[in-house]
């Protein structure tokens, strides 16, 4: 790291968790951002200040008004602008020293697998379970932890999916893929309540780069905002799983 580098990451590299050595992973780190909506704002956002290296975007979407009550990395003026580059511009002028890599359509299934290959971690920041099994049946065989979390109404939760432990269950184990969508479209959101689980997101992401402390995998936070109450829910694996169970052909 040089001298600029130094002062700018100088407030978490003192902390003894970070230290140089956390801090050059993180330098070192590429994450896959899929979703730059509520929770890709805080998400992007959080992993651009900390100094991750290279961040990729991931979002086919536009930029409406109806976004900005919550979706802090776009602005009035990109209106109509994609997300992943709208919020490329903002992550720019944050930390204009880390790589950015912007998919602005909607990836297959192939090129999906191909972008979680690229990754130290992905964050899953998408709204529907279609686009969340997909995310995880592609980081399951290429062994690359995924950060999950969602938010609708008052209520959000959080939670680590990480296929390097044999014992860690996988997205797929704690959804059925018959499970109804719940969009905030349908059914609002409040804005502080994104930025809550995005940040979680950002943290337990920069938890697996750096290697400290004790991540949420096998775990699911669920947050009740309106009374501000935590609870925790241990998850185990489902040996029975058809993605992370299943036999590995030879």
């Amino acid at each position: 790291m040089n001298d600029e580098q130094l002062l700018r990451y100088s407030r978490q590299i003192m902390l003894p968790d970070v230290d140089i050595d956390g801090q050059e992973k993180l330098l070192a780190a590429r994450v896959l951002i899929i979703g730059l909506g509520g929770l890709g704002s805080p998400v992007a956002m959080y992993l651009a200040a900390a100094g991750v290296g290279h961040l990729t975007l991931a979002d086919f979407d536009a930029v409406d008004l109806s976004n900005l009550q919550r979706q802090i990395a776009h602005t009035s003026a990109r209106i109509g602008e994609n997300k992943a580059a709208s919020a490329a511009q903002s992550l720019r002028e944050l930390n204009p020293e880390v790589a950015i890599t912007c998919i602005e359509t909607l990836l297959n299934a192939d090129e999906l697998i191909e972008q979680v290959k690229f990754a130290t971690v992905v964050v899953d920041c998408t709204d529907n379970f279609q686009t969340r099994f997909a995310i995880n049946a592609a980081c399951v065989p290429a062994k690359v932890p995924l950060v999950s979390g969602a938010a609708i109404r008052l209520e959000g939760q959080i939670a680590v999916f990480d296929s390097r432990d044999t014992n860690s269950p996988c997205y797929r184990c704690l959804y059925e893929e018959d499970s109804d969508d719940l969009t905030c479209a349908a059914n609002g959101v409040l804005a502080p309540l994104v930025g809550i689980i995005g940040s979680m997101q950002a943290l337990e992401t920069i938890k697996l780069i750096c290697s400290f402390g004790t991540n949420l995998a096998g775990r699911l936070l669920l947050l009740d905002a309106r009374h501000s109450q935590w609870r925790e829910l241990k998850l185990p694996k489902d040996h029975n799983c058809p993605v992370c169970s299943s036999p590995v052909s030879t």
